[in-house]
C-alpha cells in the first residue's frame, strides 16, 4: 500500500517528466525554482526533492546546489546511457560489480566474523527504515557500505581500492533499482539472504547470493546481461 505522499510524489514526477519529454523544459535548460514549481504542483518541497532526485537519478536532470535543476536529456536511463557514460557504461558497471563482488563474498565467507555480521545486521534494519521512509539517499549510502563491508572482508586490496576508487558509481548504480517502487524493499531482502549465508560461513552460497543480488537489481534498473549458468548443487 503507498502513502499519500508516494501517490503524490509519483504524481509529480511523471508531470515533470512529461514535461521534459516534450520539450516544454527543454534539454540545458533550468527548472524554475523548487517554491515555484511545488507550489505550481500543489505538493510540499519534500516531496518534489524525492521527485527530482527519482528524475536525476534516471538521467534526465541534474541538481546542482546553490545553482539550480538542469535538465540533462529528454528520455529517462535506459540500458546504454547515464550520467557516467564516460567512465563505463551502466551494463559494464554492473557486470564489474558481479564479478569482483561475488569472489569477494565467497572470500567474506571465510573470514566472516559475528561482529561483522552484527554490523551487517544493524546495516539491514537501517537499510529497510530508509527504504519504508522513501529516503534514497540514505538508502544507497547504506547499500554502499554493506557491499565495502563484505569486501574488506575479502582481504583482497586491489579489488576493494578498485571498487572504493569507483564509489560515486558504485552508489549510482545501487541508488538506481530503488526507483522501482512496487520492488521498493527486494533490496532488503536480497541482502538478507546474502547475510545468511555469510552467517553459515557457506562461501558458495555468499558468492551466488551477491551474483543473485547484483543481476537482480541490473534488472531492477533496465539492464539485463547474460551470466555463467549455474552448476547443479552437490
Amino acid at each position: 500500500m503507498r502513502s499519500s505522499t508516494q501517490t503524490v510524489t509519483e504524481a509529480a514526477t511523471a508531470t515533470i517528466r512529461e514535461r521534459i519529454e516534450r520539450g516544454e523544459y527543454p534539454v540545458g535548460s533550468v527548472l524554475p525554482a523548487q517554491r515555484q514549481l511545488s507550489e505550481e504542483l500543489d505538493i510540499s518541497r519534500a516531496a518534489l526533492r524525492e521527485a527530482l532526485s527519482t528524475l536525476e537519478a534516471l538521467g534526465m536532470l541534474t541538481i546542482r546546489a546553490g545553482k539550480g535543476v538542469y535538465v540533462q536529456s529528454a528520455q529517462a536511463l535506459g540500458g546504454q546511457a547515464w550520467r557516467y557514460a564516460e567512465q563505463s557504461s551502466l551494463p559494464d558497471t554492473y557486470q564489474v560489480r558481479y564479478a569482483l563482488e561475488g569472489f569477494a563474498a565467497r572470500m567474506a565467507a571465510l573470514a566472516m566474523t559475528d561482529e561483522v555480521i552484527e554490523s551487517l545486521e544493524s546495516n539491514m534494519a537501517q537499510l529497510h527504515d530508509a527504504l519504508a521512509d522513501g529516503d534514497l539517499d540514505a538508502a544507497a549510502e547504506l547499500d554502499f557500505a554493506f557491499h565495502m563491508t563484505i569486501v574488506s572482508m575479502a582481504g583482497n586490496g586491489a579489488i576493494e581500492a578498485i571498487l572504493r576508487s569507483s564509489s560515486e558509481i558504485m552508489q549510482e548504480s545501487q541508488r538506481l533499482p530503488f526507483y522501482r517502487r512496487e520492488l521498493l524493499q527486494s533490496t532488503y531482502r536480497e541482502h538478507r539472504a546474502i547475510v545468511d549465508a555469510l552467517k553459515a560461513r557457506d562461501a558458495e552460497a555468499a558468492g551466488r547470493s551477491i551474483e543473485a543480488h547484483i543481476t537482480a537489481a541490473a534488472q531492477r534498473a533496465g539492464v539485463h546481461f547474460p551470466t555463467p549458468p549455474r552448476e547443479p548443487a552437490r
